[in-house]
């Protein structure tokens, strides 16, 4: 199987504070650190270092971001495909992280939002049935679809995590076949939690669901059975990336074991993540490929 990750790529600024910031107030913070993120390239690097054969199509702009994001991105053991919009900013993403290891984020999304079908469409030209499409919420709706539609199309397995939420990922659920969503991701798109958001899911047309619930662990639905896996105990020192961890490992585990999503592809994703928010930072907070390959050895 053959993985391909469409979606966003920014460079990440962290910045430290004690407390988060409020409307008219100036606070004083710490430098944290810089690296490459974005929800997209996350995903695919945590695949990549996973050994499944990863391909990333992502979107840049123009200036030093869209250098940084390439060069950074050729010491992974991943296929890079940066399409470049030309008169538009490559996004970045400013992460304030506190002591206890919360972050809040705000991320641009000029490159993302601009990405057009017409873009995106041609990286699918080389899939083939059974390969896995894996797309966020960071790209248009109208780009999204068209790539779901598409991969279904080519009889691809198509995986989708709908962050940042959007009104319209109501509709693409038939186009889904396994669902990655968290709490409040799942109340907004259900209106349930649990069990019954996954069961809402279903009757949608989504095959698979993992519902990650933070402390308490995830929760994967699949062919009439739920499982519940508990989480990690970790030092949390920066949670950015840990649920793009925890999805990528999911899938790179299944995916390379040759199943569908189970109990141990989630084992492996709490494990991975548990390592991810030990650390600071975004790419570099990921699992390395020797730890990933550990990781994925244990039953």
């Amino acid at each position: 199987m053959h993985a391909y990750v469409i979606g966003n790529v920014a460079v990440d600024e962290t910045v430290r504070v004690d407390q988060w910031p409020t409307a008219g107030a100036s606070i004083f913070g710490g430098h944290g650190s810089t690296d490459i993120g974005g929800k997209g390239a996350n995903q695919a690097v945590v695949m990549a270092r996973c050994g499944l054969p990863t391909t990333l199509i992502a979107p840049v702009g123009e200036g030093f971001r869209a250098r940084s994001i390439a060069e950074r991105l050729e010491a992974e053991p991943l296929e890079c495909r940066l399409v470049r919009l030309e008169g538009r900013a490559t996004d970045f993403s400013i992460i304030f992280t506190r002591p206890d290891g919360e972050n809040a984020i705000v991320t641009t999304t000029d490159a993302a939002q601009n990405l057009a079908p017409e873009d995106a469409l041609p990286a699918l030209g080389q899939a083939r049935p059974g390969d896995l499409a894996v797309l966020q919420g960071n790209l248009s709706g109208e780009t999204t679809s068209a790539l779901l539609g598409e991969a279904r199309r080519r009889g691809m397995v198509t995986a989708f995590n709908p962050s940042p939420l959007r009104p319209c990922f109501g509709e693409l659920w038939p186009l889904v076949d396994i669902a990655f969503l968290n709490v409040g991701e799942a109340l907004a798109l259900t209106g349930a939690s649990g069990e019954a958001a996954a069961a809402a899911l279903h009757a949608r047309g989504v095959r698979d669901v993992v519902l990650t619930l933070g402390a308490d662990g995830a929760l994967l639905s699949s062919g009439g059975i739920a499982v519940r896996v508990a989480a990690i105990s970790a030092n949390a020192v920066d949670t950015t990336g840990a649920g793009d961890t925890f999805m990528g490992a999911a899938l790179a585990s299944a995916a390379l074991r040759g199943t569908r999503l189970d109990e141990l592809a989630l084992v492996h994703a709490a494990r991975a993540s548990a390592l991810t928010v030990s650390r600071k930072g975004t790419l570099g907070a990921f699992p390395s490929i020797g730890e990933m390959s550990a990781i994925l050895a244990q039953a």
